[in-house]
């Protein structure tokens, strides 16, 4: 029996300041390609929710219109880590609280899929909905409380 492979599979949400056109969201739009283009071309990247738009601040899965979701997968906690904190990356997580308000409750989502799954966006919300009432589990989980990948 071969052992599966996992990655890792992660969601992050934000609620904006304003819509897409409003000027207080200019930083962050402006810069969305250039971040897109800088995980993809990161060691470990696996894949990136996006539209036919080429992202995914047009994929709406909460009520709030306001809320952005990004979701992706990678080949470990480390490659993600890396991106996420250590990348230029890190710069526009600094700056959040320019395009972002204060979100009650868990923002990312973290757990394992077999190797070649892709997350649906209603799954990833899910994930994040089950953190927030359940705490860091292995079925949803955050940097913090990371999980090791299941063993068979």
């Amino acid at each position: 029996m071969t052992k599966k492979v996992y990655e890792l599979a992660q969601l992050n949400v934000g609620l904006t300041l304003g819509k897409s056109d409003d000027p207080i969201m200019a930083g962050f739009y402006d810069n969305l390609d250039k971040i897109n283009a800088l995980a993809e071309a990161s060691p470990g990247f696996v894949w990136r929710l996006q539209s036919d738009e080429g992202n995914a601040t047009d994929i709406k899965v909460f009520d709030n219109e306001l809320m952005l979701v990004n979701a992706s997968v990678w080949e470990s906690k480390d490659a993600l880590f890396q991106f996420v904190y250590r990348s230029a990356h890190k710069d526009f997580v600094k700056q959040r609280k320019q395009w972002f308000a204060q979100w009650d409750g868990p923002h990312m989502a973290l757990w394992w899929v077999e190797k070649g799954v892709r997350p649906t966006p209603l799954e990833a919300k899910e994930r994040l909905e089950y953190l927030a009432k359940n705490g860091p589990t292995p079925h949803a989980f955050t940097f913090r409380s990371m999980f090791s990948e299941p063993e068979e």
